[in-house]
């Protein structure tokens, strides 16, 4: 008999890391790496400079919240948006501003997509998410998120930046195992860049096949002495 697979929170929390390595990485053109070593934590909370959250629910329910230091968060958010071209000298310099909390609320989501897109892919099991909400706050103040979670267990990792910069994910979810009962093929993931550019390649080698065919025709002629 085949050994039978079993994925845990734990492995369910991987998973939530890779995905957001895996955004952040592309976002920013930088390297975001996650420790190898987890946490266990009692519960969830906001901390000091921004905290960020988002509710998931369906085939199980959870929260995520990561906390940005200011200097992890100005880092990304500057890093994003001069990757996709905009001048630094048009940046802002400081964490409180709200174009950073914008910022960091749409990498979130999109970190948050690529989750939820993974547990579907990987454990057949559809799940959503609410509008991630930011929170810019000091050091003194500590803002706890309850949920409904029947036997809630929480994580929380620790994320450094290209510049060393820290940033920490809590992960808080129903205590789940999921059991593979037989083999099942993944879906292929498709990067709507690559199918753009391969259009994009069907259209250039279109235009020039006209050319190609007139030739090939007349050297056919020519052997044939027409």
């Amino acid at each position: 008999m085949a050994k039978t697979k079993i994925v845990t929170t734990d492995d369910i929390l991987i998973m939530l890391c890779k995905s957001v390595t895996s955004v952040l990485s592309t976002a920013t053109q930088n390297e975001i790496n996650y420790s190898a070593m987890v946490q266990k934590i009692n519960r969830t909370c906001l901390k000091p400079d921004i905290g960020c959250f988002v509710l998931f629910d369906g085939g199980f329910s959870g929260l995520v919240v990561i906390n940005f230091t200011a200097a992890a968060a100005l880092e990304l958010y500057q890093a994003y948006l001069s990757n996709m071209g905009i001048p630094r000298e048009e940046l802002a310099v400081s964490h409180t501003s709200d174009e950073v909390g914008n910022v960091l609320g749409e990498l979130m989501n999109q970190m948050i997509g690529d989750f939820i897109s993974n547990v579907g892919k990987q454990l057949l099991t559809p799940i959503n998410q609410n509008q991630p909400k930011m929170l810019t706050i000091n050091k003194e103040v500590l803002l706890s998120i309850n949920t409904n979670l029947d036997r809630p267990q929480a994580r929380r990792v620790t994320f450094t930046t290209q510049r060393n910069n820290i940033f920490y994910l809590e992960l808080a979810m129903d205590k789940t195992e999921f059991i593979q009962l037989h083999e099942f093929e993944q879906q292929e993931d498709f990067d709507p860049d690559d199918i753009l550019e391969g259009e994009a390649n069907k259209r250039a080698a279109a235009q020039t096949r006209p050319d190609d065919d007139d030739s090939d025709s007349s050297s056919l002629l020519d052997e044939l002495g027409i």
